[in-house]
């Protein structure tokens, strides 16, 4: 069992104790005011003094005053006190009041072609949040970054970062082209081979070898020579070579969808991916973050959902 005297909850009651018998007059009436017992405040009292090493409470049968020493501490404690209790207002609050400053992380990709335009909503909804975008493919460190929530894609499943991780949505990466590339190149090639056969733009993500693998909704596979006439450092500038008409890139679909929907951008062998994955959403708290920090989360989560594959 825990000695009350030795952790911080404890020295902090028994220093309200000491300014409610101040404060109050008596021991008595402190004891009434905090919900304890005469004997209960007298020991804290007590237990504060032998920690501090002084005496703060001058006793006599009909009253207690306080020592010099006494006096000095409670104005200096009673302030404090008062710090300390807004602050813990101010915690217990944040789970439920829709305010504050969030702070998120994303990749690149999207980072600045899905989160723009879902901030710039979910601001109109809650305007007493503001938000701060950290776009990187650098995995940040959440506590070290004072960071709130991470948006993280993974092929495969996440490493164990020591924080909270929820699933957003689920998204595959498959080929797209713009419609003045298909309308100068015969509309696209009808099969996985005849790839080969046009301008390729992928990033260093789907790079590791030379040969790119597709595999169908059927679950059959089929490998092509990957011999990229423009490589990138990251899928959102495949995108935007894709829509500057360089040829046919390997985009995720959460970051396509809209473009799709618009004509900007057409799918090419739409029943073939090259790979599935999910983007998750990490936050030190859990279910246990800030209000700001869940229904940030639950926003995306249900903005999403029109990727679902």
């Amino acid at each position: 069992m825990v000695d009350e005297s030795e952790t911080l909850g404890g020295a902090i009651e028994d220093v309200r104790a000491f300014c409610a018998v101040i404060e109050f007059g008596t021991v008595t009436a402190a004891g009434h005011q905090l919900h304890e017992t005469k004997g209960s405040i007298s020991r804290r009292i007590s237990r504060l003094e032998s920690r501090l090493g002084t005496t703060l409470l001058a006793r006599t049968p009909r009253a207690v005053t306080p020592t010099e020493e006494g006096a000095v501490f409670f104005t200096k404690a009673r302030e404090a006190l008062k710090w300390m209790d807004d602050a813990v207002a101010g915690a217990r609050q944040s789970q439920d009041v829709l305010r504050g400053q969030l702070r998120v992380t994303s990749p690149v990709d999207v980072g600045m072609d899905v989160l723009p335009a879902l901030v710039v909503r979910f601001r109109q909804l809650h305007p007493q949040i503001n938000v701060e975008l950290l776009i990187t493919d650098s995995p940040l460190d959440l506590a070290a970054n004072r960071i709130d929530l991470a948006l993280r894609a993974s092929i495969d499943t996440l490493p164990d970062m020591g924080y909270r991780a929820s699933k957003v949505v689920d998204f595959c990466i498959g080929l797209y082209a713009a419609p003045e590339y298909l309308a100068v190149n015969g509309g696209g090639p009808a099969t996985p081979s005849a790839i080969t056969e046009h301008a390729l733009v992928l990033s260093r993500e789907v790079l590791g070898t030379n040969q790119l693998l597709l595999t169908d909704k059927r679950g059959r596979t089929a490998q092509i020579i990957a011999n990229p006439v423009i490589r990138t450092s990251d899928y959102a500038s495949v995108l935007r070579v894709v829509l500057a008409g360089g040829g046919i890139g390997a985009i995720p679909s959460m970051i396509t969808s809209a473009l799709v929907s618009s004509g900007a951008l057409v799918p090419v062998l739409p029943e073939w991916t090259i790979s599935r994955g999910t983007l998750y959403a990490i936050s030190l708290g859990g279910r246990d973050a800030p209000a700001r920090v869940r229904v940030f989360r639950d926003f995306v989560r249900q903005s999403l959902e029109v990727y679902v594959i």
